[in-house]
C-alpha cells in the first residue's frame, strides 16, 4: 500500500494524545521550536497542558489534525489509532511498546494495523520525527536540532541513537530526523522514499538494523539516484540467516554480513562503520554531493600531519596524485624555494598570519582532477587559550573557496579540535568542516559517486529442507550449465585402478560422500597408474570413489560460491580457493544478479588477482574463462531460484587456456 506521508511529516496542526511526562515533552518541544500551527492536547481530566487548552477526547477536537502523537499504553493506543484513522488524520506516531517486538505482542500488532487502515503510522515503539525546516516535531524528549533552511535527513530504528545524533556539534545541518521503531506498517525505505519529495533535503543517512522489503529499498534507491539525493548507511546487526545450515566454505569465508554489503552495493548506497563517519559523510554530501573520484590533495603547516594523513589513507582506495606542473608553479610562487613541493604538502609556517599568501597557497593546491582538497587545521581550546590567531586560516580558507571552484574541506586531526562555531561558519561559506583525520578519510571514501544497478534484485523465497548432491551429480549439473569439468569415473577401487592402468596421464582419486575431502585425507593427487590408485584408496574410509583426470598447468585455484541469504538475496562470493581458501581468506562478495563488468571488478579486488594476471612474469590465467564460469553458475542459480540454497565450486582451477571445476557442491530442495 502506498501512503501519503506529507501531512505527517509536514503538519500544520498536531494532536497530542495523553497527559504523561512524555506527552508534556512533545508539547514543550513544539513550543521550543516555535511551531506556528495548532497544538491540541487530548486528556480526559486535564483542562490545560503546558499552557495549552486540552480536549477531553479525540472526538472533541476542533478540527481534523494533520498529525498526532499517541503517548498512552498499548491497548489504548490501538483504540486511539482507530479513532484518528476514522477522522482522516494525516498520520500518527505510536510511542507505546509491547507490539511485534515482544513474544506476546503479535496479536496487538495485527490489531494496530487493522485500526490504522489507510492512515500512516510511525512505529510503534518509537520517538517519532523532527522536521527542522518547518519547525515541527512529534518528539517526546529533548533534542539538539536547530531550525535550518535545508539539510540532511537521518533515519534510524533506534530512538536513543537518533537523540544522540541530534546532539552533534560538527556543523552538520539536519533537516529531518525520523525514528522508525518496529516498522509495523511503514518501513524505513518507505519513509525515506517520502522524504525524497522534499527539495530541501540534500542527502539521507540511514542507521539500519534490518532491511525487510527488498523491493521497497530498490524503489527508494533508484528514486534517490534519479533525484540526485545521495545516500549513506550504517548497517548494524550481523545477520546469521545466511550461515545457518550451510556446509560449504563460502558462508564462513564470506561472513554473515556479506549479504548486507552486497545489497547496499547493489542499491548504490555507501556504507560506513560508525556514527562519526556517518555524520562526516553527510557533511561532504550536503556541501559537494557525491565525489567524482578518490583523488585527494592535502595541505598543512606540519610535516607530521602530512605524514600521518598519508599513512592513514594507505589501506584505502584514496590516492594523493603527484602535483601537476601548474600546481608546482603556483605553489612555488606562493611559498618560495624553502618548501618541498609534494602532495600531501607541508607548507610550513612562513606565511602564517599573511591571509593573502595563505590564500594563494591554498588556491594553488586546487586542481580540476582533485575530488577534494584537505586543509588540515587544529584549533586551540577556547576556554583556556586565545584562538584569535587562527582567524587568518579561517579567512584564507573562505577566500580560497570564493576564488576557486574546488571542493574544500578543513580537517582537524582530532574531532575535538574543530569548534562548533568554526564548523558552522565554514559550512556557511561552502567549506566542509571535518572532525578527525580518520573520520574524514572514511567519509571521503564513502562519498564517492555510486549508482544503483539497473538489474532487479532477486528476492529469495523461504528456505525449505534441502539435500546435498553428490560431487558427481553436482558436476554433471554444472557441466550441463556450461561449466567445464574434468573427465571422471565412479566405482569401486579395483575398477578404477584397472582403468588407470589403461590410460596415460595423471589422476586424482577422491572418496565418495565426504565433504571438505582435502581436510580429511579424502583426496590423492598425481596418481600415475593403477597401483598408485590402490595405495591411495586403501588409506581412505570409503567403498566408492571418483577417479578423474588431473588438471595440469594450474595458474590459480579460485572459489566460487553462491549462498541464499533470506534477508538480502543470493550472494556470490569469489576468492582464493583450494587449500588456500581458509588460509588466505581472500574473498569478495556481490549480490546476484551481477553483470560481467561488476563480476570482473569484484575479482580484481582480490589479492589473488595479481596471480591471475601473471604475477612477476609468471603465466596469466584465462580471465575470460573464469568469468564465463561465474556467469554460468549465476545463470544456473537464476533458473532454479525456488530450489537452490547453495552452490559452490572449490577449486575452480584456472589455467592459461581454461577454467575447470575440480570440485563442486550443490544444496537444493526438491518438490
Amino acid at each position: 500500500m502506498i501512503h501519503d506521508l506529507s501531512r505527517l511529516l509536514r503538519p500544520k496542526s498536531v494532536a497530542v494524545i495523553g497527559g504523561g511526562a512524555w506527552c508534556h515533552s512533545v508539547i514543550e518541544q513544539l513550543q521550543k521550536f516555535k511551531f506556528n500551527g495548532n497544538i491540541w492536547p487530548v486528556h480526559r481530566s486535564s483542562s490545560t497542558i503546558c499552557g495549552t487548552h486540552a480536549y477531553a477526547s479525540i472526538q472533541d477536537l476542533p478540527s481534523v489534525p494533520d498529525a498526532a502523537f499517541i503517548g498512552i499504553n498499548r491497548d489504548a493506543t490501538i483504540d486511539a489509532v482507530a479513532q484518528l484513522s476514522s477522522l482522516g488524520v494525516g498520520g500518527a506516531v505510536c510511542f507505546a511498546s509491547g507490539f511485534g517486538e515482544t513474544d506476546d505482542g503479535e496479536d496487538a500488532n495485527k490489531r494496530l494495523l487493522k485500526a490504522a487502515a489507510h492512515m500512516p503510522i510511525l512505529g510503534p515503539n518509537c520517538y517519532g520525527m523532527i522536521n527542522a525546516v518547518d519547525g515541527v516535531s512529534l518528539w517526546p524528549d529533548q533534542h539538539g536540532c536547530l531550525s535550518v533552511d535545508r539539510g540532511v535527513a537521518i533515519l534510524t530504528q533506534s530512538s536513543n541513537i537518533a537523540i544522540n545524533l541530534t546532539m552533534q556539534q560538527r556543523g552538520l545541518p539536519i533537516a529531518y530526523v525520523v525514528t522508525c521503531g518496529n516498522q509495523a506498517q511503514l518501513s524505513m525505505a518507505q519513509i525515506a522514499n517520502a522524504l525524497l519529495d522534499d527539495s530541501r533535503i540534500t542527502a539521507i543517512g540511514l542507521h539500519i538494523e534490518g532491511f525487510g522489503d527488498l523491493l521497497a529499498w530498490q524503489s527508494f534507491a533508484r528514486k534517490a539516484y534519479a533525484k540526485g539525493i545521495p545516500l549513506v548507511a550504517l548497517k548494524v546487526g550481523k545477520s546469521t540467516e545466511a550461515k545457518s545450515a550451510t556446509i560449504s566454505h563460502t558462508a564462513s569465508l564470506a561472513g554473515s554480513d556479506a549479504g548486507a554489503t552486497g545489497l547496499l552495493e547493489h542499491l548504490g548506497i555507501a556504507r560506513v562503520n560508525d556514527l562519526p563517519s556517518l555524520l562526516e559523510t553527510l557533511k561532504i554530501l550536503h556541501v559537494a554531493g557525491p565525489l567524482p573520484s578518490g583523488r585527494i590533495a592535502s595541505i598543512s603547516c606540519s610535516g607530521g600531519e602530512a605524514s600521518l594523513i598519508a599513512d592513514l589513507a594507505h589501506d584505502l582506495t584514496l590516492t594523493f596524485p603527484p602535483l601537476t606542473n601548474l600546481q608546482e608553479a603556483r605553489l612555488f610562487a606562493a611559498l618560495g624555494p624553502k618548501v618541498a613541493l609534494v602532495n600531501p604538502l607541508d607548507y610550513q609556517t612562513y606565511i602564517w598570519r599573511d591571509v593573502d599568501s595563505m590564500t594563494n597557497a591554498f588556491s594553488a593546491m586546487i586542481e580540476t582532477e582533485i575530488a577534494i582538497t584537505y586543509l588540515i587545521v587544529d584549533f586551540p581550546r577556547g576556554d583556556i587559550c586565545d584562538p584569535s590567531d587562527w582567524e587568518c586560516v579561517i579567512q584564507s580558507a573562505l577566500d580560497t573557496c570564493a576564488a576557486t571552484s574546488g571542493t574544500i574541506a578543513m580537517v582537524s586531526t582530532l574531532p575535538e579540535l574543530m569548534p562548533e562555531h568554526v564548523a558552522c561558519r565554514l559550512m556557511a561559506g561552502g567549506i566542509i568542516p571535518m572532525c578527525g583525520l580518520r573520520e574524514a578519510l572514511a567519509a571521503t571514501e564513502a562519498a564517492r559517486q555510486r549508482e544503483p544497478r539497473s538489474t532487479d534484485l532477486v528476492v529469495p523465497t523461504a528456505s525449505n529442507f534441502a539435500m546435498t548432491m553428490s560431487e558427481a551429480d553436482a558436476k554433471q549439473v554444472l557441466a550441463r550449465a556450461g561449466i567445464k569439468v574434468p573427465k571422471f569415473l565412479i566405482g569401486d577401487l579395483e575398477t578404477l585402478a584397472i582403468h588407470a592402468d589403461t590410460k596415460q596421464g595423471l589422476f586424482v582419486l577422491k572418496s565418495m560422500g565426504t565433504d571438505h575431502k582435502s581436510e580429511v585425507g579424502g583426496v590423492a593427487l598425481s596418481l600415475i597408474d593403477g597401483e598408485a590408485v590402490r595405495q591411495a584408496g586403501a588409506k581412505m574410509l570409503s567403498k566408492d570413489f571418483i577417479l578423474e583426470e588431473m588438471v595440469m598447468d594450474t595458474v590459480a585455484e579460485i572459489l566460487i560460491g553462491v549462498v541464499k541469504d533470506p534477508s538480502h538475496g543470493f550472494v556470490i562470493t569469489i576468492g582464493a580457493g583450494g587449500i588456500l581458501a581458509e588460509l588466505m581468506q581472500d574473498t569478495a562478495s556481490i549480490l546476484m544478479p551481477a553483470p560481467r563488468d561488476c563480476l570482473k571488478q569484484t575479482l580484481n579486488s582480490l589479492k589473488i588477482a595479481k596471480v591471475l594476471n601473471g604475477y612477476r612474469n609468471q603465466p596469466a590465467g584465462d580471465i575470460d574463462a573464469l568469468l564465463d564460469a561465474i556467469e554460468a553458475i549465476q545463470y544456473y542459480v537464476l533458473t532454479n531460484l525456488n530450489t537452490i540454497e547453495e552452490v559452490e565450486v572449490n577449486p575452480l582451477i584456472i589455467t592459461q587456456t581454461c577454467a575447470v571445476a575440480a570440485d563442486a557442491l550443490i544444496r537444493k530442495s526438491y518438490d
